[in-house]
């Protein structure tokens, strides 16, 4: 269990002063300039050695990410880009660091736009997070007037700048080259790879697009050391986390926790257990609705980090865990999820356009057993196709859960079939 010392996010829950006074009080903006005096290199290999994996859902290595910006400027500007789109249902651990620990990230900006060469970042909000985009403002004006943005940025020979671009609420643009179309002004579909945002990104010029949390922990990583951050968790799964916990549990909370604590601890300890005890368990979604759920049995001793869910045949995405008590219709869950996807598909490519309709509309049907039990096989091959066939990763997002749930669950949705029949034989005779 974290202690307080070691937490990163000291106002997540909004107790405190989120002034630039209050941050300054936490320790932020502490001796920016000395870090960025070490320079770009040694902030990355900094990065690097901590062992931090974007916390957005990917979890590619942050610093490795920031090494891909061109060391040679070729006359083009470098850009930062932040992605506080968070738009994947049942996450909402960003929302909480822009409303109550905007500083780390403004000073977070600052460092990493440095190592990469960038004079300029854009934070790009999720249009609903009214509030939160104006607390972020607020911060970077504070910031501004107080010199830690600007010409000399924070005294470090570094010239700044941070801007607030408000998204339309599109779930497609938390795809980071969609999100630097929309950036742009333009539609928000995701581009073709290559070429990559490092080499061609914001307005064709070498751009990194990282979340909220990956840049917002970057200062404290960096004045407390690599080491102390790679002290946690297991190796290749390090650091510390911010956990969202949602449904049936008794308090649905965010918490800053180890990577790679148990499941069930993190929802005892801190959401109060499921609702009715652990035994009243069915399923959990562990890192936001397009990771695969999990039945009770995995539960129950899985550990909440990348690599041991990804041996689960899920993922930690981004740490949202949505927790299923056994009211739960876990079919009808999973096809109001299969809604939302096919709801947010940008249309661009045909797998994706055509098979999110086709795979909701063959789920409202499981729900009611209105099918064959050889639909099901149909389903999970339509799945497969949609799967990895993409320009982005939603086709992948609409296709897990449904995956999980056949996966998982398959008997579920026969004995509804099965049901339903019987009950028309029952009804004509």
């Amino acid at each position: 269990m974290l202690q307080d010392k070691d937490r990163i996010f000291t106002n997540l829950y909004g107790l405190h002063e989120c002034s630039l006074a209050g941050a300054r009080r936490r320790g932020d903006w502490d001796n920016t300039a000395d870090l960025i005096k070490k320079g770009g290199e040694w902030i990355i290999e900094e990065m690097k050695a901590s062992g931090l994996r974007g916390r957005g859902g990917a979890g590619f290595p942050t610093g490795l990410k920031w090494s891909f910006m061109p060391k040679e400027n070729d006359g083009r500007p470098h850009y930062l880009v932040v992605n506080a789109d968070e738009s994947e249902p049942g996450t909402c651990k960003d929302r909480d660091i822009l409303r109550h620990d905007p500083h780390k990230l403004v000073e977070g900006c600052l460092i990493a736009g440095f190592a990469m060469g960038a004079h300029a970042a854009y934070v790009y909000v999720r249009g609903e997070f009214f509030n939160e985009a104006a607390a972020l403002q607020k911060a970077v004006d504070e910031a501004r007037e107080a010199g830690l943005l600007g010409p000399n940025a924070a005294g470090s020979g570094w010239d700044f700048e941070v801007y607030v671009h408000r998204g339309a609420g599109a779930y497609i643009c938390g795809e980071e080259t969609a999100l630097l179309e929309s950036l742009e002004g333009k539609k928000g579909q995701p581009r073709l790879k290559p070429p990559f945002p490092a080499m061609s990104g914001l307005y064709g010029c070498p751009t990194t697009v990282n979340n909220v949390e990956s840049i917002a922990v970057a200062p404290t990583i960096l004045r407390r050391g690599a080491a102390w951050f790679a002290g946690f968790g297991r190796e290749n799964n390090t650091g510390t986390k911010v956990f969202c916990i949602s449904g049936h549990v008794e308090r649905p909370c965010n918490v800053e926790e180890v990577m790679s604590i148990p499941m069930r601890e993190l929802i005892e300890k801190h959401a109060g257990g499921v609702r009715g005890g652990w035994d009243n368990l069915l399923a959990v979604i562990p890192g936001g609705s397009s990771t695969p759920l999990l039945p009770k049995s995995t539960c129950d001793d899985v550990l909440m980090d990348f690599d041991a869910l990804k041996e689960v045949q899920s993922g930690l995405g981004t740490a949202a865990v949505i927790v299923m008590d056994k009211s739960t219709d876990v079919v009808k869950a999973i096809a109001r999820l299969a809604y939302f996807y096919k709801h947010e598909s940008c249309g661009q490519c045909t797998p994706c356009r055509e098979g999110t309709g086709w795979m909701w509309r063959v789920m409202e049907r499981l729900v009611t057993g209105d099918a064959s039990v050889e639909e099901i096989d149909t389903l999970l091959d339509v799945a497969g196709q949609v799967e990895g066939h993409t320009i982005c990763a939603l086709g992948d997002a609409a296709a897990w859960p449904i995956q999980g749930l056949i996966r998982h669950f398959r008997g579920e949705i026969e004995d509804r079939i099965i049901k339903r029949k019987a009950g028309g034989r029952a009804a004509a005779a």
